[in-house]
């Protein structure tokens, strides 16, 4: 009873003390990041879109991403032009480009596209501030295009490999002979003729890889790791068997 009389007048004295509740914290429902925080990420994308670009955003009637130019007669090589004759066959543009890169991007059109008439391919570089590098850079995403999309006729009762194909094949293969050299990989220029001639044979046997091997002299395996040491190749050839409702390589 004392003890409840001292609180009683405890209170009574100090009416403003009470108990305070404190609030409970509040998150926010979504959470917006800065734009800079995309940078890194946007520009990847931007520059590998950039190189195995296909065709352009603009309404340019260029190829579309996994449509195949085919030449229905043995037409010309285009990769044995020089780069001055395959420019001459070109659409040459500069424009300016927006996002990451520096405040000096954006002062001069430096971006490069360059659309083959002959087959309404588009490449582009727009990575660089020098337009004569964006340019060199065009012209070999260019050449690229033209092999994995441009396919020439192959009889393959009567085939006859060319050097470009057997200085890419394996030493393994069989057609292989003393005056092909050391295998060329897909870091080296040389490589982009042999992969053409590759996608051709290819492209004659309906995308089978079985069949392939046996005209190239190599095992299936031997020509699965071929495919798969270039990206480009890679997904030309599983556009081949995707259109044939065959499964893709991996």
């Amino acid at each position: 009873m004392a003890i409840m009389a001292v609180a009683a007048l405890f209170h009574a004295r100090f009416p403003l003390i009470s108990r305070r509740t404190l609030p409970s914290p509040s998150f926010p429902s979504s959470v917006t990041f800065s734009p800079r925080r995309t940078l890194l990420s946007n520009e990847f994308n931007h520059r590998l879109q950039s190189i195995l670009r296909f065709s352009s955003s603009d309404a340019g009637g260029g190829v579309s991403d996994y449509d195949t130019v085919v030449s229905e007669a043995q037409g010309p090589n285009f990769l044995k032009y020089s780069d001055e004759e395959l420019m001459k066959q070109c659409k040459f543009e500069t424009f300016r480009v927006s996002g990451p890169g520096g405040q000096h991007r954006n002062k001069r059109d430096s971006a490069v596209r360059l659309k083959h008439l002959p087959t309404g391919i588009v490449a582009q570089a727009v990575e660089d501030r020098s337009q004569h590098k964006n340019r060199a850079s065009a012209l070999n995403r260019l050449r690229t295009l033209l092999a994995i999309k441009v396919r020439n006729k192959v009889d393959v009762e009567a085939y006859s490999p060319p050097p470009e194909l057997l200085q890419i094949l394996p030493p393994k293969s069989t057609i292989r002979t003393s005056s092909s050299g050391s295998q060329i990989g897909p870091n080296n220029p040389k490589f982009v003729p042999g992969m053409q001639a590759l996608l051709d044979v290819i492209s004659a046997s309906d995308g089978s890889i079985a069949d392939s091997a046996k005209l190239l002299g190599l095992s299936t395996g031997g020509l699965s790791r071929l495919i798969l040491s270039h990206d480009g190749l890679r997904m030309a050839v599983n556009s081949m068997r995707a259109a044939k409702g065959m499964k893709p390589l991996k």
